[in-house]
């Protein structure tokens, strides 16, 4: 895992806080030839896991990670689709 450049994580409702930031601090320290890492969590809306997704930001928030929320909907480049969410926590 030390030089995967992204990580898609489709289901968060097992594992702890921890092991997720754990994950992530894999998938998002320094690569070797510079690249970028990105981490993704699918998220679908108004379900047990859109709530399992804000306790885990909020956690990854206080270990220093910001997230972008990005919509379904925008990525596909269209109106209001009835999608998931794609969060990308960034290193600070």
């Amino acid at each position: 895992l030390p030089e995967a450049a992204v990580a898609v994580q489709v289901s968060g409702t097992f594992g702890s806080r921890q092991e997720e930031a754990q994950r992530l601090g894999r998938v998002l320290r320094p690569k070797a030839d510079g690249r970028t890492a990105h981490f993704y969590t699918v998220v679908s809306r108004d379900t047990l896991d859109s709530e399992y997704a804000a306790h885990r930001q909020r956690f990854l928030a206080e270990q220093g990670y910001a997230y972008t929320i990005v919509d379904a909907a925008d990525l596909a480049g269209r109106g209001e689709v009835n999608g998931p969410d794609w969060v990308e926590p960034t290193a600070d």
